[in-house]
């Protein structure tokens, strides 16, 4: 339904920056995987938050949002911040303020099933958390915590990379209309059970996604907190700029990040301005292939496409 969004919009005469906008808000309406929208991926709170970012691949001009709360349209928000300010990222509590100043309706983003993720996840002890270097041992309890000494360090070093895979997802989205701009956007309820403030990679340009009209664009999804160091929109947009062909640009892109990280959770997708696309991500126990959607404009449907990881 997304890409029936987006696909639509450009039929009826929209931009490509009005596509993503179109099919990352229906992906946020539809609550996409319980990774994005409202009502998924409860922080160590219960509370549901959003990040988001939009690009207008013509103007190089982005709008992002991150820790947003109470709005449940996020990418409309990005938008309202690329179209009506002079700045690119707002976050928190002062950017749900400034959507709701604009006309975006506050609402609780929690439902029964974050609510139940979350009772479960305290029943267990907090268990996956994002804690590490603290006291008491995070692995075992609920915090509050408090900076560990160097010996704890050590031992809860190992612990933070053995988990540091968790069930989340983006929606990341790139379009190219038929007048060859590009736009791309992302948009995603983020990490579950992360530390309350804490923003991926998702609404932060050259990480979550990337756009370039002379070029193509890219988008991400994966361990965001690991991902948006390497910037690796950017980077796979960058090496389709040099000449290189969409798949081998995003398996580049992976592999830089994996040179540090072998075993890090992440995906590429990549779509060059003559509409030749592909994909990559990187291999592990799970997750040994991605899957992506394209739309066919002459088979007028989405269609999905499958990659083997490297």
């Amino acid at each position: 339904y997304k890409l029936s969004a987006a696909w639509s919009t450009l039929q009826s005469g929209g931009r490509a920056v009005d596509a993503v906008e179109k099919g990352c808000a229906q992906c946020e309406i539809d609550q996409c995987g319980g990774t994005v929208g409202y009502g998924g991926s409860p922080d160590e709170l219960g509370e549901t938050t959003l990040d988001a970012m939009i690009m207008d691949g013509d103007t190089m001009q982005v709008g992002a949002v991150g820790d947003l709360r109470r709005i449940k349209n996020a990418i409309g928000v990005a938008r309202a911040v690329m179209e009506h300010t002079k700045h690119t990222l707002l976050v928190g509590e002062s950017a749900s303020n400034f959507a709701e100043d604009l006309g975006f309706p506050g609402e609780n983003l929690k439902t029964s099933r974050s609510l139940s993720i979350y009772l479960k996840w305290l029943s267990q002890n907090c268990q996956p958390n994002s804690w590490k270097n603290v006291t008491p041992e995070p692995s075992k309890s609920c915090g509050p915590y408090k900076p560990a000494n160097r010996f704890l360090q050590e031992k809860q070093r190992v612990h933070h990379e053995l988990t540091s895979i968790h069930n989340h997802d983006t929606i990341g989205m790139v379009v190219i209309d038929k007048n060859g701009h590009v736009s791309a956007g992302t948009s995603t309820n983020g990490l579950r059970h992360k530390i309350p403030g804490r923003v991926g990679d998702a609404p932060i340009a050259g990480a979550g996604s990337y756009a370039d009209s002379e070029v193509g664009g890219a988008a991400c999804t994966g361990d965001g907190d690991i991902m948006m160091r390497f910037l690796p929109s950017y980077q796979a947009v960058e090496y389709m700029r040099n000449g290189m062909d969409p798949t081998l640009a995003c398996q580049k892109a992976i592999s830089r990040i994996r040179k540090h990280y072998p075993s890090f959770f992440g995906a590429v997708v990549c779509a060059n301005i003559t509409g030749s696309y592909g994909a990559a991500c990187n291999k592990m126990v799970a997750l040994t292939q991605f899957h992506f959607m394209v739309y066919n404009p002459s088979a007028d449907r989405a269609l999905e496409k499958v990659v083997n990881c490297i």
